[in-house]
């Protein structure tokens, strides 16, 4: 008995220490139409959901702003040509995502997960790294290819770090004439910081089978 009552204490005081568990949203079934956008903006950095059914038409977007962390499963997929996931944890990193998912259809689809560039001289955040990005393919699911854009079941990830195509000068000039017609000197620049030109660092892109 004491035993049970010690392990009881233990388990709460765990619970206290790492907060309680993710809560899973689950949608059964969830269509974006050709074109259309679907954007999931809670205010939480973290989301998981669960879909029963996901169907993406052509050009259509699933996007995620905000967040840093995303865990998708995805129980039956039917995606068009030229879908895109895309997410950003809005301070120019790209989101890191777990994608769980069974595709029955697939067109093209792209998951963008890209650091983006800062921009000094506007109020903004350092140069971004790009997401980690995880997509496991569940029982039954067809199997993606990452070679050829131009025909059916491909998948690509946009992982690129933020950064890489500043251009030094223009972006020292863009700061030189800030400072200079700011009355209170680099107070002028929003944040008062200038952002160094350095890149962010490169996210990472699995495709997973469990067959």
């Amino acid at each position: 008995m004491k035993c049970k009552i010690v392990l009881g204490v233990f388990l709460c005081f765990a619970m206290t220490l790492t907060g309680k568990a993710q809560e899973v949203q689950h949608i059964s079934k969830l269509e974006i139409g050709k074109k259309a956008k679907k954007n999931i903006d809670n205010r939480d950095s973290t989301v998981a959901i669960h879909i029963d059914t996901l169907i993406m038409k052509d050009n259509s977007t699933f996007s995620f702003y905000g967040k840093k962390n995303v865990k998708l499963s995805i129980g039956y997929a039917e995606i068009g040509n030229k879908a895109t996931i895309h997410g950003t944890d809005g301070k120019n990193n790209g989101t890191n995502f777990d994608i769980k998912a069974n595709f029955q259809k697939l067109g093209s689809l792209y998951i963008i997960a890209k650091g983006d560039d800062a921009f000094n001289g506007t109020k903004t955040f350092p140069n971004g790294n790009g997401g980690k990005v995880k997509v496991t393919l569940t029982n039954g699911s067809l199997k993606p290819q990452t070679t050829d854009k131009k025909a059916t079941n491909y998948i690509y990830a946009d992982v690129v770090a933020g950064g890489r195509a500043v251009n030094a000068n223009s972006d020292l000039r863009n700061i030189y004439d800030r400072i200079k017609t700011a009355p209170t000197g680099l107070r002028g620049l929003p944040q008062g910081q200038i952002f160094s030109g350095s890149p962010g660092i490169e996210g990472t892109f699995e495709l997973i089978s469990t067959r």
